[in-house]
C-alpha cells in the first residue's frame, strides 16, 4: 500500500498559547510578540493578561512564602522620635521594636533615619535625610555596623553642599556593596564673584575600599519631593524614578559596569486629578505602583505596571488595575506573597492581596511622609555579614 501524506496543521489553539505564554518571563513574551501578527495583541487581551497576572502572583507565593517579614520605620508623634519595628506572622500581628544603631539612636540626638531601597543580604543602608554625613551599613541580625565615611566633596565648607543618595546595592562581580549619590554645590550671594566648584556630579561608594570615587556619568536625578518608593535595587542594578512637567522616567544604574539607562513611563497621566507613584520590586520585576484619582471620580484606583526591559518604554506592561478603593490612598511598598501595602485615608496601614483583591488592616498607623515599609528575609535573621 502506498504511504499516505497527511497534512499537518501548524495551528495552535489560542487557549494553549495563552497557557504557555502566561508562564514565561515578561521579557520573553514581549520578544515573542514579534513572531506573529496575532501575538502582537497579547497584552491587549484581557483573558491573557488575567492569566499572566495570576501566574505572576502564584510564582511570587512559591518564591517568597514564609521567607519575608517587614521592617516598619515610622515617626512616633507621642515620643517625637523615629522608631523601627519588625512585623511578622501571617497577618503581621507580631510587632517587635528594634533599637536604631548609632548615630540614629535617640541617645545621639535628633535624627531622621531613612532606609535606602531594601535589605540586601541582610544589610540595610541607613542615611539621615537632614545630616547627609550620617550614613551607615547595618545588619540587624548580627548588629554589625559600618560607618560610611563622609565624601570629600563636603570639604568645601564655604559652599552649601547637597548630597542625595539614589541607590544602595550589591556588585556580585566584585563582591562589594555600593552606594550612589548625586552632589550639588550651591553658593550664596556673597560668593557671586567667586567660582563655585564644578558640579553637579555623581559619586560611588565602595564598602570593599571604604571610600568614595567620582564617576563620569550624566544621569537624571530621582524625584526629590519624597523618600518613599523612589529607589529600588534588583540583580546588581539600582533603579530610581523622576519626573518633569511632561514625563515620568525610570533610571537604571548597573553597579558593575557603571552604565545607565533611562526608560520613559509611557502611560498618560494627564487624565488624573491626583496620582502617587511608588517604585517597587514585585516577583523579580521592577514595578511602578500608581494610586490615582480620575477627574471624573472621587475614588482611588490602583494600577501596577512592570518593566520588561530597561531602556524599552514599550516593555512596560500594566498587569493589575484594581478599582475603586475608597479607603486607600498612598502605596508604600510590596511584600511577601504578592501583597502590596498602602496607607489608608485614616493613616491605617493596609495590605492588598493581589491574588484575591482583599484588603486587610495591619494594625499600625503611620502618617504619610513619616513612614516606610521595607521587606526583610527571615533567613537573614541568623546569617549574613559584611565584607571583612
Amino acid at each position: 500500500m502506498a504511504p499516505t501524506i497527511e497534512k499537518v496543521s501548524n495551528h495552535v489553539p489560542e487557549d494553549i498559547i495563552f497557557s504557555i505564554f502566561s508562564k514565561l518571563p515578561l521579557k520573553s513574551v514581549h520578544r515573542f510578540t514579534c513572531v506573529r501578527k496575532s501575538w502582537t495583541l497579547l497584552f491587549q487581551n484581557p483573558i491573557f493578561m488575567n492569566m499572566f497576572g495570576k501566574n505572576m502572583v502564584s510564582k511570587y507565593h512559591s518564591l517568597h512564602d514564609d521567607e519575608a517579614i517587614l521592617l516598619l520605620n515610622h515617626f512616633d508623634n507621642i515620643h517625637r522620635q523615629w522608631k523601627l519595628y519588625l512585623l511578622s506572622d501571617e497577618k503581621f500581628e507580631s510587632k517587635v521594636q528594634l533599637n536604631w544603631p548609632c548615630p540614629f539612636s535617640p541617645n545621639y540626638g535628633p535624627s531622621n533615619p531613612h532606609i535606602v531601597g531594601s535589605a540586601i543580604n541582610g544589610i540595610l543602608c541607613i542615611c539621615d535625610t537632614e545630616y547627609s554625613s550620617r550614613i551607615v551599613l547595618w545588619n540587624p541580625a548580627t548588629d554589625e555596623l559600618t560607618r560610611v565615611p563622609q565624601s570629600r566633596a563636603g570639604l568645601y565648607h564655604e559652599y552649601e553642599t547637597h548630597f542625595v543618595i539614589h541607590g544602595f546595592g550589591y556588585d556580585h562581580v566584585r563582591d562589594d556593596y555600593k552606594i550612589i549619590q548625586h552632589i550639588v554645590y550651591i553658593g550664596g550671594l556673597e560668593d557671586y564673584w567667586q567660582s563655585v566648584p564644578s558640579g553637579p556630579f555623581w559619586e560611588l561608594y565602595s564598602l570593599r575600599n571604604n571610600s568614595w570615587k567620582k564617576i563620569n556619568v550624566d544621569m537624571r536625578q530621582r524625584y526629590l519631593m519624597s523618600d518613599e518608593g523612589v529607589e529600588v535595587y534588583l540583580n546588581g542594578v539600582c533603579y530610581w524614578w523622576g519626573k518633569t512637567d511632561h514625563e515620568t522616567y525610570v533610571v537604571s544604574f548597573n553597579l558593575t559596569n557603571e552604565m545607565h539607562t533611562t526608560t520613559l513611563f509611557p502611560f498618560n497621566l494627564d487624565d488624573f486629578r491626583r496620582v502617587d507613584r511608588h517604585l517597587a520590586v514585585l516577583n523579580g520585576h521592577v514595578a511602578m505602583i500608581l494610586s490615582y484619582v480620575k477627574k471624573t471620580s472621587p475614588s482611588f484606583n490602583i494600577s501596577i505596571s512592570v518593566l520588561g526591559e530597561p531602556g524599552v518604554a514599550e516593555s512596560w506592561t500594566k498587569l493589575f488595575d484594581v478599582r475603586p478603593l475608597s479607603c486607600i490612598e498612598h502605596p508604600i511598598g510590596s511584600g511577601k506573597k504578592g501583597n502590596v501595602f498602602f496607607r489608608k485615608d485614616d493613616d491605617e496601614l493596609a495590605c492588598l492581596d493581589l491574588s484575591t483583591g482583599v484588603v486587610e488592616n495591619i494594625g499600625v498607623k503611620a502618617k504619610r511622609y513619616y513612614s516606610q515599609v521595607v521587606v526583610y528575609k527571615k533567613n537573614f535573621l541568623s546569617v549574613g555579614g559584611m565584607i571583612n
